[in-house]
This record gives structure tokens, C-alpha cells and sequence, in this order.
């Protein structure tokens, strides 16, 4: 298991937030919590912590602040050698974590980051994908820029070129995509990702990101209602493969969001080659999924679920039942509901033992 590598790129940010559950406007003046975190690091961070080995791949300022930052990834024993280091500054996001039916809200300070002006012959591709066997990206890191949309681009097809298996976390954030000005971020996603989704093997995403990106709809699901039409999505992972042939297996998270601090969490992983999904998790042979009342931070759990999910898909034991492969991967991110901040803790032990049943969250003495 532990000669397996997994390499990921993208951006990694300040996170910026006031104490508990305080507004900005509560909390300002006085204390607020940084940390660091992106989509990609978030991925890297939780197979290193699962026993996987992880390889990030990003572009930081040189300053102390840069240096805090790939601390913050490299303490875990994560990879950090491909890393490219230039004048420039860090980009920042600011959190306020919602409750009840208030909801959680991002404000992005981005902008001329250094991962925005670099240019993807900057990356040593062929070095950085060297004995790995898996690459990861999402949606969010060509969103940034031109430059990193190119650099994003580069990235899947030298990762195609080495042979390794490639992943796409869609991750439609409609406030990024400005990089491009006379076209909406709606457009300017499809057109850029649809260039990108020839070279990949894995597409994760959820129902607003299969309509938002792809324009595919899941019957007359409303995702703000808390109610989904699950059995419409194998359809929506059908309508994906006839559009890129090369898609083996499609991943779609599935979130009821009752309420900032209730979810309903599960997902279906559909595989291209049996023309078969499965959903997770099950109970009596019928899909249910885990109810989440009581919300710690849910920002991160969708890379915590792509996370899992290669995770068990290279794994020697859970790679064997497509339906395991996507329990843990469910399972990863239910307990990452309960972590603050981004970075999934969570060991795999910890998520075998969730995705087995033990929900009781009694002490473990």
C-alpha cells in the first residue's frame, strides 16, 4: 500500500475566520483563527494521514507566511519537493461558519496569488508524477486564472502521458471564474473543464456541479429543497460517459441540506465498464444515509469524500468491491463533518470502523 503515491495540484489559502460561530462583525475587532487549507492540500493531507502516500503540487510566495503554509501540509509527511516558491502573495479566504438555517459564507481574497501568475512550464510534471500511480485536480484551480487554467490543463495530460489514473473533483464555485471578462463564470467553466475532462478517469462532483458545468440534470431535482431524485443519477453519470468515453467511473456526492447545521450525506459511484452504480451508505439493502445533526465545519467535506474515495480505489482490500470502495469514501467525509477546519483527520481505522457501522460515537477507552 505504501508504494502507491498520490499527487495533487492547486491552490492552498489562508483560512480566516472568527471564533466559534461569531459573524465578522461580532468577532472584529478582536481574535480570529487562521489556518490554511485548498481543495487539493485537503485531498493530499487525508491519504497521508489514511497511510497513502501524497505529493502536492502548488505555487507559494517565498515569504515567512509561504513557508507556514507548506509547513502546515508538510508536518503530515506529505511531499512538498515540487513545490514552486516565487515573490508574490498568499491567497486568503474568509469563513463564517454558519448554524440552524443560517448558512456558512466564503468571501474570497485571491487575486495575483503567486499560483495565479505561474505558468505551467514553471512545474516539473515529469518529475512530480515519477513512481506515483494517481493524479488529482478540481474544478477550483483553473477557476483561479488563465495562467492556472492553462497550468491545470498541462497538468492532466502530462499526468495522462505517464500513465497515472486521473481524478476531477468538478467543484463549480460560481464566484471564481472572472478571469475571462464578456463571459459568465457559468460558460467560461464549461468551456474550460469540458477541455480537460478528455484526460481524466474519475469525475467526482455533486448535482449542482453536473448542472452548473455540464449542463445534466438529475429529473427535477432541487437541491435547495433537502429533497434529491437519487434514482435519476446513474443517468446523469450515463449522460457524463456518452459525452467523454474515457470516463470509467463517476462519483456524485448526494447532500439533503436540511438546515446550516443538518445533513443528510451519502453518494453513488457509477462504473462505466458494468453500466451498474451503487450507493452508500445502505441499510437493509435500501440506500440511507447518514444523518449529520450537529455539524462541526462542513467546508472540506467534499475533498474529504474524493480523499476516501482514491484512497480505497487504490487500496488492495477495498479496491475489490466497487460498494466498499465508496462506503469508506462516505464514511471519510461523515467524520470530517465533525472536524474544524478543512483538513480531514480522520485515520482509516477510524472510517473502517464508521463505515461498519459503529455510529455510536461512545469514548474510546
Amino acid at each position: 500500500m505504501m508504494d502507491k503515491t498520490v499527487v495533487t495540484f492547486g491552490e492552498i489559502m489562508g483560512r480566516i475566520e472568527p471564533e466559534g460561530f461569531k459573524r465578522f462583525r461580532q468577532g472584529m475587532p478582536g481574535k480570529l483563527e487562521i489556518s490554511f487549507s485548498g481543495a487539493e492540500a485537503n485531498v493530499a493531507v487525508s491519504n497521508k494521514v489514511m497511510g497513502r502516500n501524497a505529493r502536492y503540487i502548488t505555487a507559494l510566495p517565498s515569504h515567512p507566511i509561504g513557508q507556514a503554509c507548506l509547513d502546515s501540509v508538510r508536518k503530515f509527511g506529505v511531499d512538498t519537493s515540487f513545490v514552486h516558491t516565487a515573490e508574490g502573495r498568499l491567497g486568503l479566504y474568509f469563513v463564517e461558519t454558519g448554524a440552524n438555517q443560517r448558512p456558512s459564507s466564503v468571501i474570497y481574497d485571491r487575486e495575483l496569488s503567486v499560483i495565479a501568475g505561474t505558468p505551467a512550464d514553471a512545474y516539473d510534471w515529469k518529475g512530480a508524477f515519477k513512481g506515483a500511480n494517481w493524479f488529482h485536480i478540481s474544478g477550483i484551480t483553473p477557476a483561479i486564472s488563465e495562467t492556472a487554467a492553462g497550468a491545470s490543463l498541462a497538468a492532466v495530460k502530462e499526468a495522462k502521458a505517464a500513465g497515472l489514473t486521473v481524478s476531477c473533483d468538478l467543484n463549480f464555485r460560481k464566484k471564481l471564474w472572472r478571469w475571462q471578462p464578456g463571459t459568465s463564470p457559468r460558460d467560461l467553466a464549461e468551456k474550460t473543464i469540458r477541455g480537460m475532462l478528455p484526460y481524466v478517469d474519475v469525475v467526482v462532483g455533486n448535482e449542482e456541479d453536473a448542472w452548473d458545468i455540464l449542463q445534466i440534470k438529475a429529473g427535477d431535482t432541487d437541491v435547495h429543497s433537502g429533497k434529491l431524485e437519487i434514482k435519476r443519477y446513474p443517468d446523469v453519470a450515463r449522460q457524463i460517459i456518452s459525452q467523454f468515453p474515457n470516463v470509467s467511473r463517476v462519483a456524485i456526492t448526494l447532500r439533503e441540506s436540511l438546515s446550516a447545521s443538518h445533513n443528510n450525506w451519502g453518494a453513488m459511484l457509477f462504473d462505466a465498464a458494468a453500466d451498474k452504480a451503487c450507493f452508500a451508505p445502505m441499510s437493509g439493502g435500501e440506500y440511507k444515509p447518514f444523518e449529520i445533526k450537529n455539524i462541526v465545519d462542513r467546508v472540506g467535506g467534499g475533498d474529504a469524500f474524493s480523499a476516501g474515495l482514491i484512497y480505497a480505489l487504490t487500496d488492495d482490500e477495498l479496491s475489490a468491491s466497487q460498494q466498499d470502495s465508496l462506503a469508506y469514501a462516505v464514511a471519510a467525509s461523515c467524520l470530517c463533518h465533525s472536524i474544524k477546519q478543512d483538513f480531514n483527520y480522520s485515520s482509516r481505522d477510524e472510517v473502517m470502523s464508521l463505515m461498519k457501522g459503529d455510529a455510536s460515537g461512545r469514548v474510546k477507552r
